[in-house]
């Protein structure tokens, strides 16, 4: 009957018209960002990046907005600087592991979590905790930075992760400065990540700051052994300051 065609095309149209609204949202995100937030083991909710170069995802994504970094503290311009240098590295052939970033922001007190591990290639922060500085580059706060054998400071810069090994401070982690003047005598200095046990809570609860190292970025010791083992051989570690002098005279950043 000419009525009921008339009717089931009418029903055919408008269901048409449903199918294709519902699924314009999930065809315009697709295409906007290649981005997909999914949940984590923790059930927050954690950036994917469908891009295989992590040379394209930071240059085109703020990796820093997505992950809210400011909400850690991290510094915004501690973030940029490290970009910056980590893709001139990876330009350069200096680093083998192109997916892991490392931030130590001495721009924070040790009574905060300072050092950040990022997983460039899937947008995600692995690790945030404490980290010393060395005993001579002040107390609560790292303002003194050196690249002297035993003068007790940290070295500010670019570093790329060495070997593992097993030494008087338990497992290690070998660190190569790449800046002359500022870091390149790192190995020499023995300057290493390491766990200790004065890299607590429970320092900071006590005196306010956590303890210091000789020079060395020391970590709490129960995070050490993952720690290390998610940068080691070949990654990019940046250790930054404001400090000026270093920002106009470093070789990776100028």
């Amino acid at each position: 009957m000419p009525f009921l065609k008339k009717l089931k095309e009418f029903y055919l149209l408008i269901f048409t018209v449903f199918i294709y609204l519902f699924h314009l949202p999930f065809a315009v995100a697709k295409s906007a960002a290649g981005l997909k937030w999914l949940p984590d083991s923790t059930g927050e909710k954690t950036v994917h990046s469908d891009m295989s170069k992590p040379e394209d995802a930071i240059n085109e994504y703020s990796i820093y907005d997505s992950l809210r970094l400011q909400w850690t503290h991290l510094s915004r311009q501690a973030f940029e600087y490290a970009k910056k240098g980590f893709l001139k590295l990876k330009e350069q052939g200096s680093i083998l592991n192109d997916s892991i970033l490392t931030i130590i922001d001495f721009s924070q007190p040790s009574s905060q979590k300072r050092l950040y591990v990022l997983d460039l290639k899937n947008f995600k922060l692995l690790i945030n905790t404490f980290v010393a500085h060395g005993k001579n580059s002040g107390r609560e706060w790292a303002g003194s930075f050196s690249n002297t054998p035993r003068s007790y400071k940290s070295s500010l810069g670019f570093f790329v992760t060495g070997n593992i090994y097993e030494g008087k401070k338990g497992y290690s982690l070998r660190l190569q400065g790449v800046e002359p003047g500022f870091n390149d005598k790192a190995y020499k200095r023995a300057i290493v990540v390491h766990g200790a046990g004065y890299v607590s809570q429970d320092f900071i609860n006590t005196q306010g700051f956590i303890g210091r190292s000789e020079g060395c970025p020391a970590v709490p010791v129960q995070e050490a052994e993952p720690l290390i083992d998610q940068i080691k051989e070949g990654s990019c570690l940046f250790i930054y300051s404001p400090d000026s002098y270093y920002l106009r005279h470093s070789s990776v950043l100028n």
